[in-house]
């Protein structure tokens, strides 16, 4: 199927139909050249659309001032909708499931103050060993908010011995074992680390019959790889959107509200003006009166400027969708993993899942030896990709704006690597 040579590697970029949206991008400059960029998981690249998009906005602003809230192109009353919208696709949920604010620990805190209500029997946390660090801060502060202890109420599933990834048996486990005592699952839909993706319909389903709720993680996933968050009937998800949906640096996350319970007006929440239902918001009355929908869970006045970028970024999607990304997402790093299997002069593993519909767009080279070392020369080469400790070289082929050439590249380059370096 593949093939080590550029020539196939051109082939395919003839054949590839998202071609085009490569020359929509910016990439970081090196030597002259555009640099091989395989950090969307970290942060996605500039799309070319975002000046204007900026620019329109800082115009209807000076031609409108406060009249923009409603007489400006794109009139600010309503832009975090302009956001939600195109996201139904990607996430698999109706628009009033959907909510696009702050960012996505500040999302993960206001989840847990509605979706984390510990009882005496009921007051267990499940997460992944290794979660990102910010769902362990968010996780550990909500448990002592109740005035609970982390070590009793926080249970972490881990990799069994010798291994790099968490075995979905196990999580069925645990929640079958804690069944009477766990309150809530919270996952990372993507592994950052190991780029491992859970299998969230099953887990849900299987944490729903033991009667606790779901809440997943998704800043790996949106973007990345397509999920019906609705049909899985997911209880909460939060998300970022400066990764794989380029909507640029600390810019505005999102968050999913199942619609029984975005209907249920009587689910506590944090309230905030922006959340209040519309009719009554301007009457500038006591009694926070919630919409209906995951808006419900807005605090804030949309925060324009810090959506704009992600707006643009979005109808990219919009019109390559998600099916035809995933679909080249799934042969880049096939691709990738193929080429990467050739080397022998190197001392690595891929810890990544090898089945392709456990993972998205990402392999994580851990290395047993020099792994630093090998990064600067990868970095000096002109290949920008992301290092974590203690080992881990994490590459990611993001099917919007990197081609088969970028993955050959990097393949040419560490191969000529020199070992003992």
């Amino acid at each position: 199927m593949f093939e080590v040579s550029k020539a196939f590697a051109e082939e395919q970029d003839q054949k590839d139909i998202l071609a085009p949206f490569r020359e929509q991008f910016y990439f970081p400059q090196r030597n002259g050249k555009n640099a091989t960029y395989f950090c969307g998981n970290s942060l996605g690249l500039q799309p070319k659309n975002v000046k204007a998009a900026i620019d329109q906005e800082l115009y209807d602003w000076q031609q409108c001032a406060v009249e923009g809230y409603w007489g400006a192109k794109n009139p600010w009353l309503y832009y975090q909708q302009y956001c939600s919208r195109p996201l139904t696709e990607i996430v698999g949920a109706g628009q009033d499931e959907l909510s696009v604010m702050n960012t996505l620990t500040v999302n993960l805190h206001l989840m847990m103050i509605s979706f984390y209500r510990p009882t005496k029997q009921r007051f267990k946390v499940l997460m992944e060993a290794g979660a990102f660090p910010s769902d362990q801060y968010a996780v550990e502060t909500q448990v002592k908010l109740h005035g609970l202890d982390p070590a009793e109420a926080i249970i972490e599933v881990s990799p069994r011995q010798g291994e790099h990834l968490i075995r979905e048996e196990d999580i069925f486990r645990i929640i079958e074992e804690e069944s009477s005592s766990l309150a809530l699952i919270l996952l990372g839909g993507i592994n950052y680390y190991t780029g491992q993706l859970f299998n969230m319909q099953s887990i849900t389903d299987v944490a729903h019959k033991a009667g606790a709720l779901v809440g997943f993680d998704l800043a790996h996933v949106v973007g990345n790889v397509p999920v019906k968050l609705h049909d899985w009937k997911v209880d909460f998800a939060v998300w970022c959107s400066y990764k794989y949906l380029n909507g640029g640096p600390g810019a505005v996350g999102g968050a999913f509200v199942h619609e029984k319970h975005a209907r249920n007006r009587n689910q506590q929440r944090l309230g905030g003006w922006w959340g209040n239902e519309e009719a009554t918001r301007f009457k500038m009355e006591k009694g926070f009166e919630p919409k209906g929908r995951a808006e419900g869970w807005q605090l804030s006045t949309a925060q324009v400027f810090n959506m704009v970028a992600l707006k643009a970024s979005l109808e990219l999607f919009e019109s390559a969708g998600m099916a035809a990304l995933r679909d080249k997402s799934i042969k880049l790093t096939n691709y990738l993993e193929f080429l990467l299997k050739q080397i022998e002069n190197i001392n690595f593993e891929i810890i990544t899942p090898k089945n392709c519909k456990e993972r998205g767009a990402q392999l994580s080279l851990l290395f047993h030896d020099r792994g630093k070392d090998i990064q600067q020369k990868m970095t000096e080469a002109g290949l920008i990709v992301d290092w974590r400790e203690p080992g881990v070289i994490r590459i990611s082929p993001a099917p919007l704006y990197n081609s088969y050439g970028d993955v050959f590249h990097f393949y040419e380059i560490i191969a000529n690597i020199d070992s003992n370096a």
